[in-house]
């Protein structure tokens, strides 16, 4: 099972037909569930994050093999992603991804996960990165599976 935790929601409708999508084509490979918390808009960065971060808490199992999506964390390619995915799952049968909001993510939650990953050194908006990554995703499982998509 694959689990998406994300601060914010989602309103704009191609992003929530492009999401979609790719939950129907992930679908056939794997249950996924994606959760959104409310993103906390404070002055203060840290009480927003540790408000946050307790929503997110709320979602995370014991057993889960967490990965944060951090700027700091490691960047590898698709084929590395997907020998990732496939390693953990060998071991795990749950990895719950966490997106943070425009603050970034709490450091009890960095400290907690099991491997930071980063997609670029880049800051992209979380909404369509949510997407970005359901395509990584998908294509992980398309490589694992010997079939084709990833060129």
């Amino acid at each position: 099972m694959i689990k998406i935790i994300c601060v914010g929601k989602i309103k704009e409708k191609y992003l929530v037909e492009a999401l979609n999508e790719y939950k129907k084509r992930l679908s056939k490979y794997t249950k996924l569930e994606i959760i959104e918390v409310n993103d906390v808009n404070i002055d203060n960065i840290d009480i927003s994050l540790s408000k946050e971060k307790e929503l997110i808490e709320k979602y995370i199992d014991d057993k889960d093999y967490v990965i944060t999506l951090e700027i700091e964390g490691n960047m590898l390619t698709s084929l590395e992603f997907a020998q990732k995915l496939n390693d953990i799952y060998n071991t795990n049968s749950n990895i719950t991804f966490i997106i943070g909001g425009s603050n970034g993510i709490h450091k009890d939650i960095k400290g907690r996960s099991n491997y930071r990953l980063s997609f670029s050194k880049m800051t992209f908006p979380h909404q369509l990165f949510r997407v970005n990554l359901l395509e990584q995703i998908y294509r992980s499982f398309k490589i694992n599976n010997n079939e084709t998509y990833h060129k």
